[in-house]
């Protein structure tokens, strides 16, 4: 692990990041030394840091810490960029300098039924809050996310479908979620809650370049209910489609075979 360029497990106390999460971070797979979609990785890095007014790292300089931990080896990156250290209280410093943690970890082992026969995911208890400012923001501040995780973990699943406080579906616990309904591709609205991954992004890039109407929409377990297909996708495990989701079976994998093929290709 690198903290600012050199080879350390800690950071400082003071730092903003941990005191409140100030903060964003990526997490994207290596392969063989190549970090997997990297410019659109670094964009959304980019994004986040400067919708938080947060100093961005220089692409080049994370490029090559990553390649420094990586070498030619498969695994799992996480970039995290902090407001850097700061004193008591929740306003940030006028001028402050960022921390950025770049970390290389093996790449996890998932069960090999969640691609071929889908997952059933659960259905969190708890609710996502509302907060346009940082919805779609990759930002530290995960708790909702480690209560829905461990709900799942405790559940026996994989992962778990997220609604907002007014019974919205948003997504999964770490992963953004995508339903074929009569042809047509639609996805959570997350302009009040949620995080826009990449592989998002590269849906909707699938979408448009196959014809496919792909629709953003405020959207209920209902509608889900009467999908052909429902699937979740993120940076680390891909994507994933839904077997089973309250009593309903998901026999349907043409459009999500189709777009794991164009997920595990780099260059899309």
């Amino acid at each position: 692990m690198l903290v600012n360029g050199k080879p350390a497990d800690t950071i400082s106390v003071a730092d903003r990041g941990l005191s409140y999460g100030d903060g964003v971070f990526r997490t994207l797979r290596i392969q063989q030394g190549s970090p997997f979609c990297w410019h659109r990785q670094y964009e959304k890095l980019h994004h986040d840091c400067r919708a938080l007014q947060i100093a961005c790292p220089d692409e080049n300089i994370l490029l090559h810490e990553l390649k420094q931990l990586a070498g030619a080896d498969s695994g799992v990156a996480k970039i995290i960029v902090t407001r850097g250290v700061g004193g008591r209280g929740y306003a940030p410093a006028v001028q402050a300098d960022a921390t950025r943690v770049v970390g290389f970890y093996p790449a996890p082992e998932y069960d090999a039924d969640y691609y071929s026969a889908g997952i059933t995911p659960h259905i969190c208890d708890l609710k996502l809050s509302r907060q346009p400012r940082l919805a779609g923001i990759k930002h530290l501040n995960r708790l909702e996310n480690v209560i829905a995780a461990a709900e799942c973990q405790a559940a026996g699943s994989p992962e778990g479908l997220l609604e907002d406080e007014e019974g919205f579906v948003i997504s999964g616990t770490r992963s953004n979620l995508f339903a074929v309904i009569d042809g047509s591709l639609a996805t959570p609205d997350l302009s009040a809650s949620g995080v826009a991954g990449v592989q998002r992004d590269r849906v909707f890039a699938w979408a448009e370049n196959n014809g496919v109407h792909c629709e953003v929409a405020r959207m209920r377990m209902s509608d889900l209910l009467r999908a052909d297909e429902v699937f979740l996708v993120n940076s680390v495990f891909g994507l994933w489609p839904v077997a089973r989701l309250q009593g309903k079976e998901f026999t349907q994998r043409r459009i999500s075979l189709e777009i794991k093929s164009w997920l595990n290709d780099a260059q899309n």
